[in-house]
C-alpha cells in the first residue's frame, strides 16, 4: 500500500494519505520510484528547473525566473521540503517572508513545519499599525514594514525569500526583525547569487546564509 513519504503527504477527503497520480496503482514498487524521482531531481540540481531570461528587466541582467520551478510539482516540493527538513529541529517559532515571492515558499515552509507565517511587505499594504525600516538601493531608496506585534521578544524565525542578490532587502528584514527583539535563526533562499555581495553582507551583519543553488554573475 502506498503510504505518504513525510508525515505533512498529501490527504484524500477521507482523512488518509492520498498517492500523486500515476503512483497509487503499484503499491511500495510506485512509492520507491516516486522517491527515485524525487532524489534524481535534487542530484541533477533545482538550478535544470530555473529559467533565465537575457536583458530582463534592463540590457545587461541575466533574470532567475521561478516561475518553471514552481510550474514542476516535484520541483516545487522538493525546494520546500528542503528548506523546511533543514530547519526541523532548529527551534523555529515563526517563518517570516519577504513580498513578494518569499510568500510563496515561506507559507509552504511554514505550513509544513507546523507553524505560522508573517509578511514583511512595502508601505502602504498593510492595514494595521506597522512598524518598518528605511534601506538604500542602487538609485534611491525604499522601506518595508511589517505589523506591530506580529513576532513577540525572543522569537526564533525564520527568514525566506526566492532571491539573494544584493543583499539590501534582505538585510534591512533582519534589522527590522531584530529591531522588535526576534532572533534570525537563518536567511534562507531558493537562488543565490553571491557576486553581487549579499551573502557577504548579511554574514557582516551575523547572518547565516543557506540557498538551494547558485549562479555565477548577476
Amino acid at each position: 500500500y502506498w503510504r505518504s513519504p513525510r508525515p505533512h503527504g498529501l490527504r484524500g477527503v477521507s482523512g488518509r494519505p492520498k498517492a500523486p497520480e500515476g503512483i497509487r496503482h503499484y503499491g511500495i514498487l510506485g512509492t520507491n520510484l516516486y522517491l527515485h524521482n524525487l532524489h534524481r531531481c535534487q542530484m541533477s540540481d533545482l538550478k535544470s528547473l530555473i529559467r533565465t531570461i537575457p536583458d530582463h528587466p534592463k540590457p545587461g541582467i541575466q533574470f532567475r525566473d521561478i516561475t518553471t520551478l514552481l510550474i514542476d510539482p516535484t520541483g516545487l516540493r522538493l525546494a520546500v521540503d528542503q528548506i523546511a527538513d533543514r530547519h526541523e529541529n532548529a527551534g523555529v517559532d515563526l517563518v517570516v517572508g519577504i513580498e513578494a515571492r518569499g510568500f510563496i515558499f515561506g507559507t509552504a515552509i511554514a505550513y509544513r513545519m507546523g507553524l505560522g507565517f508573517v509578511p514583511i511587505r512595502k508601505p502602504g499594504k498593510l492595514p494595521a499599525e506597522t512598524i518598518g525600516r528605511d534601506f538604500d538601493l542602487e538609485y534611491g531608496s525604499d522601506r518595508i514594514e511589517m505589523h506591530v506585534g506580529a513576532i513577540s521578544r525572543g522569537q526564533k524565525v525564520l527568514l525566506v525569500d526566492d532571491l539573494l542578490a544584493t543583499g539590501g532587502t534582505a538585510s534591512a528584514a533582519v534589522e527590522l526583525l531584530r529591531e522588535v527583539g526576534a532572533e534570525v535563526i537563518e536567511c534562507a533562499f531558493v537562488i543565490a547569487l553571491p557576486d553581487l555581495g549579499g551573502v557577504q553582507l548579511l554574514e557582516n551583519l551575523g547572518c547565516k546564509v543557506h540557498s538551494l543553488c547558485a549562479f555565477e554573475g548577476d
